[in-house]
C-alpha cells in the first residue's frame, strides 16, 4: 500500500497507519522529523522544488533524485505501507507515488494514472518528475501520455485528503 499525503498528514497519520517506510519531497518547505516508531533509515527525505523549471533559488527536480526515490522504492520489503508526501499532497507527492505504482506494475501506465486519479481528484503529478521517471523505466512515454489522458487535477487550494493507492491494479 502507498499512502499520498501533505506533510502534515503524513505526521499525523503515518504511525497509527503502520507505516514503515516514508518518501519526503520537500525543498524551500523544510526538513521534516522522522515520526518515532518508524527506523529513520526507512526515512528518503529528497529536497525538491515543485517547479517544472528552474527558477532562482529552488531545486528542480533531476535524473538523480528520481533514481533516488526509485531505489528507495526498489528496496522497500512492502511489509508495511510507504507514505510518500510533499507539503501539500498535490504534485511532487503523486508523481513519486505514480512513478513507484508504474515501476511495481510494469506495462499497466495507463492503468496506473487511471488508479491515481480515482483516488485522488486533486492529483497534479509534477511533469517534471513524469517525464524523468518515463526515461529511468524505459517507458517510451507511456507514462507522460498517461498523466495526460487523466487530465489535471482539480486541487484549488486549502488541505487535501489522504491518498490510499493499492500495489496491485
Amino acid at each position: 500500500m502507498i499512502y499520498i499525503s501533505s506533510w502534515a498528514r503524513m505526521e499525523e497519520q503515518a504511525v497509527p497507519l503502520g507505516a514503515t517506510h516514508i518518501l519526503s519531497l520537500l525543498g524551500i518547505e523544510g526538513v521534516p522529523d522522522t515520526p518515532v516508531g518508524i527506523d529513520p533509515s526507512h526515512h528518503l527525505h529528497i529536497e525538491v522544488d515543485d517547479v517544472p523549471a528552474p527558477y532562482a533559488g529552488d531545486i528542480v527536480p533531476t535524473m538523480e533524485h528520481v533514481q533516488e526515490f526509485l531505489d528507495f522504492a526498489k528496496n522497500w520489503d512492502r511489509q508495511g505501507p510507504m507514505f510518500v508526501h510533499c507539503y501539500a499532497g498535490v504534485s511532487r507527492s503523486t508523481a513519486a507515488a505514480l512513478a513507484i505504482l508504474c515501476q511495481y506494475n510494469p506495462g499497466r501506465e495507463g492503468e496506473a494514472a487511471q488508479a491515481l486519479r480515482r483516488a485522488a481528484p486533486h492529483a497534479k503529478p509534477n511533469t517534471r518528475i513524469i517525464a524523468i521517471a518515463d526515461r529511468l523505466l524505459g517507458l517510451d512515454n507511456r507514462l507522460v501520455a498517461a498523466v495526460a489522458a487523466i487530465g489535471p487535477g482539480s486541487y484549488e487550494g486549502g488541505a487535501t485528503p489522504l491518498v490510499e493507492l493499492s500495489l496491485t491494479l
